[in-house]
């Protein structure tokens, strides 16, 4: 199981700029909504920028981590 606030700041270590929004989908601590925006995203492929926030986390996905979705936003006003 893991905490909401763990993910959220596991994901801002790791992009400072960026803002989370994270929903326990089940109220089990182990499926997780998780959406994520920021400017380093930008120039960057889909694929990339969610290999980007599943190496943030730490290789917790599938472990402590069960399930997630997520959604990753080029943050515009970076431009």
């Amino acid at each position: 199981m893991m905490q909401a606030d763990e993910i959220i700041q596991l994901i801002a270590e790791a992009l400072p700029d960026a803002r989370v929004e994270v929903q326990d989908l089940r109220g089990d601590g182990d499926h997780y909504a998780v959406t994520v925006q920021s400017a380093a995203f930008q120039d960057m492929s889909l694929a990339d920028q969610h290999r980007m926030i599943f190496t943030a986390l730490q290789g917790r996905v599938g472990g402590l981590l069960k399930g997630m979705t997520l959604t990753t936003i080029i943050d515009e006003r970076a431009k």
